[in-house]
C-alpha cells in the first residue's frame, strides 16, 4: 500500500479520528520489524517498551510510529550523525539515545532505554506547541523532532532534514507500513 503526501498546515493532515489503534498499527508492522533481523522477543519487548515510555504522556501510536519511521523497528539499528554533528543512536534515531549497533535478542531494558531516549526528545518538542495530545500539536512536533525547527504554514518544509516525515508518520499513523 503506498503513501499520501501530505502538505501545508497541519489542518492538512489526517485528523486524529483517522488514526488506527496502536494495536492495528503495531501488528500492520510486524513483518517490517522481523526482516530487520529482530527475533520474536524483540517485537515483544518494543511494545512493552512503547506502553512503558507512553506513561512520559506521548501517545502509543506516535512513539511507535516514530520507531518505525526512524530504525523500521531494527533494535540493531546503525547510529548515524545528525546536521550538528551528533550521533543519533536507537530505534528513534534520537541524540542520547544508547544504541546497539548490528544487535540483536536485545533486552527488556536495553531496548526500553532507546524508547526512553526517543520519546522523552519527543516530549520536548512537544511542550514547545501546547503540550496537547491534538494532531496540529503532535504533526508541529514531529517536524521539529526531524528537523529542529518547523515552519508552521508548511509542515513538508524539512528545512534541510527529510521533507515527507511528517507525511510518512502520518501515513503510519493510518496504519499504512513500508
Amino acid at each position: 500500500m503506498g503513501f499520501t503526501s501530505y502538505s501545508g498546515p497541519s489542518s492538512s493532515f489526517p485528523p486524529m479520528s483517522q488514526w488506527k489503534s496502536f494495536e492495528e498499527i503495531f501488528n500492520a508492522n510486524k513483518s517490517e520489524m522481523a526482516a530487520t533481523g529482530d527475533t520474536g522477543e524483540d517485537i515483544g519487548r518494543i511494545w512493552n517498551a512503547v506502553l512503558e515510555c507512553a506513561k512520559l504522556g506521548v501517545e502509543e501510536r506516535v512513539i511507535f510510529a516514530i520507531i518505525m519511521q526512524e530504525s523500521t523497528g531494527n533494535v540493531g539499528v546503525q547510529t548515524t550523525v545528525n546536521g550538528d554533528g551528533h550521533g543519533t543512536a536507537g530505534l528513534m534515531q534520537c541524540d542520547g539515545s544508547p544504541g546497539f549497533p548490528g544487535q540483536h535478542g536485545l533486552s527488556q531494558d536495553q531496548i526500553t532505554s532507546m524508547v526512553r531516549a526517543g520519546t522523552q526528545h519527543f516530549k520536548l518538542n512537544l511542550q514547545d506547541f501546547g503540550n496537547t495530545d491534538t494532531a496540529d500539536c503532535i504533526y508541529k512536533a514531529l517536524r521539529e523532532y526531524n528537523s529542529g525547527s518547523v515552519n508552521p504554514d508548511n509542515l513538508s518544509d524539512g528545512k534541510g532534514a527529510t521533507p515527507s516525515y511528517v507525511s510518512d508518520i502520518a501515513n503510519r499513523l493510518l496504519g499504512r507500513a513500508n
